[in-house]
């Protein structure tokens, strides 16, 4: 009898069935329930959890549009609520870093795993290094998602994969990631789950507006922590009631008048004001932003002021508020129309007379259409987000250099349409939410020196989330000289 024969014959059991050859080593893990009495189903948090992740994942769906609906429409609330966010929103942040330590418990490369099995391992992974949950409950949790969703085989993969994460506590893996990289920020990057590019870009960020580059890791943390809800209260809206509520919800921001922080979390949509429109969900760095526009001193005529990209409307609405209340009209401009209606409903609780109108168009026509026809201007531009991640953390693995390139040029054409539609002596307030220089300041410098008599620079301003506590805006004031 051959070698190969007998050592299967070795490997059979009493019933004539092949074993494993890890089982035959005592190597494998055996539940010690049969697999009848195995659990087939997930808890309801952990396969909502997954499921979110799959759609961000395949549709390029965002978990802040997906998660909240769909926790209300299965009735998970409380503490499983917490649980499904804390484990779709921490395990979106922190993918990088998972994976690099999941790159050495599995013999292949992850970009060939099925994406079912990665995405439930990255689940896993966070239960056991980012949460509080004891690490048999943590695998075998895992493993039951697996089965019900990916079938037995991924289970069987995923439970070993696991078992091997779970060897080691996460400082110790931390070290793992420190020893494998190449150079300190490579380090960084994956430890803080950021790509390699936009902790460079970060790093570059920092220097140019004149802060210490080794406030890097801090940056890279403060991306990697949930924000509190920030609240804005629209001026000369807000009720008696409104502020009862406010007192007894809220503490006051600190950059910004308008700003209210909902320290003890909760769902915002609660508050009377803010179904009503009286008061909305808006990062008080976005309401710096945008007072700083309306505040900024000019000479003249100060009735006539634009929105030029104003979805989904929150900026919209701050600014038509204060105009209501200086007498002074709001055009809110919008180049695509479903986010138009989201303009107009943020606007819902403007009094009338100081909105113009809601347009649908492009706003690169406005410096043809209207030379020279408004006082202030805010072009909050679209950008690559990399300001928001706290709140948008799929953002950062979707992301590439090449989006940046794209959108720079775009970000060139809008800024120069809103110099031409602004009057001389009035303001334009260039905002991105991100503090790359190929979308702020490289931006306004390349514009001024195609025509540098037009403009002047008045004010800048770089938000930070580890100085301010605020997503990462970027503002520049300019005034139009000719």
């Amino acid at each position: 009898m051959r070698d190969s024969d007998q050592n299967r014959d070795f490997r059979r059991n009493h019933q004539g069935r092949e074993r494993g050859a890890a089982r035959t080593r005592n190597a494998g893990h055996r539940s010690r329930n049969a697999p009848s009495q195995r659990r087939q189903a997930s808890d309801p948090a952990r396969q909502l959890a997954f499921e979110v992740l799959r759609e961000v994942s395949e549709s390029d769906a965002y978990a802040n549009l997906v998660l909240p609906p769909r926790l209300k429409h299965r009735k998970i609330t409380g503490r499983d609520a917490a649980f499904a966010t804390e484990l779709t929103y921490g395990t979106l942040r922190m993918q990088g870093r998972y994976d690099a330590i999941l790159a050495n418990c599995v013999d292949r490369p992850l970009k060939k795993l099925d994406q079912g099995v990665l995405l439930a391992l990255r689940l896993g992974a966070h239960q056991l290094l980012g949460m509080r949950v004891p690490p048999h409950a943590a695998v075998s949790e895992t493993v039951a998602l697996a089965r019900a969703n990916l079938g037995a085989g991924a289970a069987q993969l995923i439970n070993a994969v696991l078992r091997n994460v779970a060897e080691r506590d996460l400082d110790q893996w931390l070290e793992i990631l420190n020893s494998e990289a190449q150079s300190p920020i490579e380090a960084l990057a994956a430890i803080e789950s950021h790509p390699l590019w936009i902790a460079r870009a970060f790093r570059e960020a920092l220097a140019h507006n004149g802060r210490d580059a080794g406030e890097l890791p801090a940056l890279l943390q403060a991306d990697n922590d949930s924000p509190k809800v920030n609240l804005v209260v629209r001026p000369g809206l807000t009720t008696p009631e409104d502020h009862t509520v406010l007192e007894a919800e809220t503490v006051p921001g600190e950059l910004a008048p308008t700003a209210r922080i909902m320290e003890r979390g909760g769902d915002p949509a609660a508050l009377p004001g803010v179904r009503a429109g009286r008061i909305g969900v808006q990062d008080e760095g976005s309401q710096v932003v945008a007072l700083a526009v309306v505040d900024q001193e000019i000479t003249g005529p100060d009735a006539r002021w634009l929105d030029m990209c104003a979805g989904p409307g929150g900026k919209a609405a701050l600014l038509g508020a204060i105009a209501a209340e200086r007498g002074a009209t709001l055009l809110a401009n919008e180049i695509a129309p479903h986010r138009a209606e989201l303009v107009k409903q943020a606007l819902k609780a403007i009094p009338e007379a100081a909105i113009e109108a809601v347009r649908v168009g492009d706003a690169v026509e406005f410096g043809e259409l209207e030379p020279g026809a408004f006082d202030r201007v805010l072009l909050d531009a679209p950008c690559s987000g990399l300001g928001s991640l706290r709140r948008r953390p799929e953002s950062r693995w979707r992301r590439t250099p090449a989006d940046v390139s794209e959108l720079r040029l775009l970000q060139i054409r809008l800024l120069g349409a809103a110099l031409k539609t602004v009057r001389v002596g009035g303001v334009v307030g260039y905002v991105t939410c991100s503090p790359h220089l190929a979308e702020t300041v490289t931006v306004v410098a390349d514009v001024l020196k195609r025509a540098p008599e037009t403009a002047e620079v008045v004010a800048t301003r770089q938000l930070w989330p580890h100085v301010e506590g605020t997503d990462a805006m970027h503002l520049t004031l300019l005034r139009r000289l000719s």
